[in-house]
């Protein structure tokens, strides 16, 4: 039964920046997941992250057909949606004030009602979010949003750019990904790239994403970019390269084109961003084996778990786990407290398979007989190397009432 649900469940993967917004679907049927067009049977995939009111009526418009409301003086616009929904102000709009992140909500419902029949008979698994910079207030205007629409903890995912790149590519047919992997994005007005490796030494494959900063392209592009491809390439080997962003239009690469094609695939198009979040979704739900673990900017670098003795077996129990984003990384457990007032947490590092033990001493719990003491043990990530662990005191039933005293530590990796 618990299968029949995960198939039937839908991964949506939302792309948004303030310009733009993509949104993709998946479900463990499908092949790959698919991108929504703003018009049927094209590859219009990107809608303007605009939401506009019509004059003197409580009706909003968001995307295109915001834009022509506008444009036919029968709405006004509403501004840089998510910047300011990000910042948290408000914002007049046809004489009245609002709270810039109850719009950006509407403009997130309205986006989301577009699958429309995609929905029919399934249940939302996961939204996937991903941004450009992820920090901790994009985390938290989402987590609002969800929250506002009824949606759990466990519904929502926030990535960003480069943790999609790294799902969408190693969801891909194996020959692809067989040396390293090259991204161009070509979306603002300069030119990224993140390079995707893998150490095929390590189980779980360890991958690893190197980015960098080429400036605008202002004069020869062609020449510019070919000057760029040789720069990042070296002599290397790479598998495949995807070029991503507006900056791609037009048909403006002659030689850089011929360049890359030299022995590789090449990729172009807009979407790859919302497709990679749809593959993070079903992958953090454990829907398939996944022989990799990402370890960036937003992931945390350090395990943190309990040795526990479960109907006499022992056995360690994670509490929070290196790979997963730290703005989201949280555990929990309950335990019985046996033999002196101290929990022993296991800290190891990604990059180490030894771990260390960190005694954690139960002050001023009261005297009790083993076996006695129930305890509520929560682990927190506070950055990408440091975790709070809080330990509550729940006594044991009627016979011994809790006293809910709590303690704090902190455990972390240079």
């Amino acid at each position: 039964m618990e299968q029949t649900k995960k198939e039937d469940g839908v991964y949506f993967g939302l792309d948004i920046s303030n310009r733009y917004t993509l949104i993709s679907y998946y479900q463990l049927h499908m092949e790959e997941p698919a991108t929504i067009s703003t018009v049927m049977g094209t590859e219009a995939y990107q809608i303007p992250t605009l939401l506009a009111k019509r004059k003197g009526m409580g009706q909003w418009f968001f995307g295109n057909e915001a834009r022509r409301r506008i444009q036919s003086n029968e709405a006004e616009a509403v501004e840089d949606l998510y910047e300011n929904a990000l910042s948290g102000k408000r914002v007049f709009v046809d004489g009245e004030d609002y709270d810039s992140r109850e719009l950006f909500m509407i403009f997130i419902r309205k986006i989301l009602s577009m699958p429309g029949t995609y929905q029919a008979g399934s249940h939302l698994a996961k939204l996937v979010v991903t941004v450009g910079e992820l920090n901790l207030t994009v985390v938290e205007l989402f987590n609002m949003v969800a929250n506002r629409m009824g949606l759990s903890s466990q519904q929502l995912v926030v990535i960003d750019y480069r943790e999609s790149f790294y799902y969408y590519v190693l969801n891909q047919e194996p020959s692809i990904f067989l040396h390293d992997v090259m991204m161009f994005d070509f979306t603002g007005k300069n030119l990224l790239h993140c390079r995707l490796k893998r150490d095929m030494y390590q189980k779980p494959q360890v991958v690893t994403l190197e980015q960098g900063n080429h400036g605008s392209l202002i004069e020869n592009r062609d020449m510019a970019f070919d000057r760029v491809i040789t720069e990042t390439f070296g002599e290397d080997y790479i598998s495949a390269v995807y070029l991503i962003g507006d900056g791609f239009d037009d048909d403006w690469m002659k030689v850089s084109l011929q360049h890359l094609c030299q022995g590789r695939r090449v990729f172009l198009g807009k979407n790859l961003y919302s497709k990679g979040a749809c593959y993070a979704g079903a992958i953090k739900d454990g829907c398939r084996d996944w022989p990799f673990i990402y370890i960036g900017d937003n992931e945390l670098k350090l395990n943190v778990s309990l040795k526990v003795s479960d109907q006499n077996e022992l056995k360690f129990v994670n509490l929070v786990n290196a790979g997963d984003n730290w703005y989201e990384s949280h555990g929990e457990c309950e335990v019985i407290l046996e033999g002196s007032p101290e929990i022993e947490v296991w800290v190891q590092r990604l990059d180490n398979r030894q771990s260390r033990v960190e005694v954690l001493e139960l002050s001023d719990l009261p005297k009790r007989e083993s076996r006695m003491t129930r305890l509520r043990i929560s682990a927190k990530a506070s950055n990408d190397k440091q975790v709070v662990i809080e330990i509550k005191d729940l006594g044991f039933g009627e016979l011994v009432p809790a006293t809910n005293k709590t303690w704090s530590h902190t455990v972390s990796i240079a």
